[in-house]
């Protein structure tokens, strides 16, 4: 997911804006910050982009995840279904907010299928976390519907799929937040960070106090005079970082329009290729086309398909063999190997990660394989990357 490959002058300046100043702190010093809040302009113009109320900037996304569980008021004891197909970070944050991970399996959208659900909800079910995967969306109508029927919390985790929509609608407005991702190799970067949108002004709020260890903001140049409504911990953003990805928003239309026309000219050579499906796209217009994922009809002919790839010049992803996105390498959750006790451990009655099988989502990940889209592709490269696909797959 490559806004890095479109660093430039842009970037620089606005980097430039806050080394001059000397402020690399989000809050306070007014005086000496010459106009410059870069974490504030970019919350303000994401807001604008996803068409979402409010916004907030966190230190990555594994953080913003983690602020916004606790601001929509999830924790100890409580159940947050997930799908085993996602980032690690996705049950991590579940697991800091003291909450319980619970899988559902996913469906060949790559993300959770809403007709799975029903059957994980149990007496202590809080929410429901689907993540929009490789930049396009899940079931998101349907598992909303779902959430509210069943008045559990929907908070979706789009750190993948920045510019990605449902319906004309972007990903992470659907439920009560949306988490972004803009570290090294998101859509857009920051370097380092994530954000949150919501259209829940309480929402919005405790996320701005928990992620500064609970600063109401209320007391002007002074953090000093801030009252501390909650406690919280320290997320924040650095103003270097938020100045990068600053930059790197304006530049968004312009990633997922490039991205756009590299993925259809290689998915349209691949739809005479035999045996090979597509993911299923709910809405293919919403696509931010950062990956072109498909399918082969049997576990041996994907870990073929990716190796010949490979040999090829056109390496790919194969999830089920992955040690970060795939529950089948997960040792350290299914062996709970924690640097120290977790708090959820004291629930007493977790899930049997070892022993826990998906069939539908192992039919689906073992025939699984994702090809990056580059932005910096030339005529020339994308010939080459064509004819190798087709080399290594008919």
């Amino acid at each position: 997911m490559p806004g890095f490959e479109l660093f430039s002058d842009e970037e620089r300046k606005q980097v430039n804006d806050v080394l001059e100043t000397g402020v690399l702190f989000r809050y306070g010093f007014e005086g000496a910050r010459n106009g410059h809040f870069k974490a504030l302009e970019f919350e303000k113009k994401l807001a604008r982009i996803t068409g979402a109320g409010f916004s907030h900037l966190c230190a990555s996304g594994t953080a913003a995840l983690c602020t916004a569980l606790a601001a929509c008021g999830i924790g100890a004891g409580d159940e947050v279904i997930v799908p085993p197909f996602t980032f690690v970070a996705t049950f991590e944050a579940v697991i800091q907010a003291g909450a319980v991970p619970v899988f559902a399996d996913i469906d060949q959208t790559l993300c959770l299928d809403p007709d799975r659900l029903e059957a994980a909800v149990t007496s202590r079910t809080k929410a429901v976390v689907p993540v929009h995967m490789c930049g396009a969306m899940a079931r998101i109508d349907e598992i909303k519907n779902f959430c509210d029927k069943k008045g559990l919390v929907l908070l979706e985790d789009a750190c993948q799929s920045l510019g990605a929509s449902f319906k004309g609608r972007h990903l992470g407005t659907f439920g009560k937040a949306g988490c972004f991702s803009f570290d090294a190799v998101k859509t857009v970067t920051c370097g380092e960070g994530g954000g949150i949108i919501t259209n829940d002004q309480d929402v919005y709020t405790r996320c701005h106090q928990y992620a500064d260890h609970g600063h109401d903001h209320l007391g002007g140049p002074d953090r000093g005079a801030d009252d501390h409504p909650i406690m919280g911990t320290n997320y924040r953003i650095s103003e270097l970082n938020a100045a990068v990805g600053l930059a790197q928003l304006d530049k968004l239309d312009r990633i997922v329009g490039i991205q756009r026309k590299n993925k259809a000219a290689i998915k349209d050579a691949m739809k005479e290729i035999k045996g090979v499906t597509f993911r299923e796209l709910p809405d293919p217009d919403g696509d931010s086309a950062t990956f072109l994922s498909f399918l082969m009809p049997t576990q041996d002919q994907a870990g073929q398909a990716a190796k010949k790839l490979a040999e090829n010049g056109a390496p790919c992803a194969y999830w089920y063999e992955n040690n970060w996105h795939y529950l089948k390498k997960w040792h350290h959750l299914k062996e709970m190997k924690g640097a120290a006790r977790l708090p959820f451990e004291l629930s007493g009655d977790l899930p049997d990660y070892a022993g826990l099988v998906l069939v539908q989502s192992e039919e689906i990940m073992k025939r699984t394989l994702s090809m990056q889209i580059m932005l910096s592709w030339s005529a020339d490269d994308m010939d080459k990357r064509i004819q190798a696909v087709l080399n290594a797959l008919k």
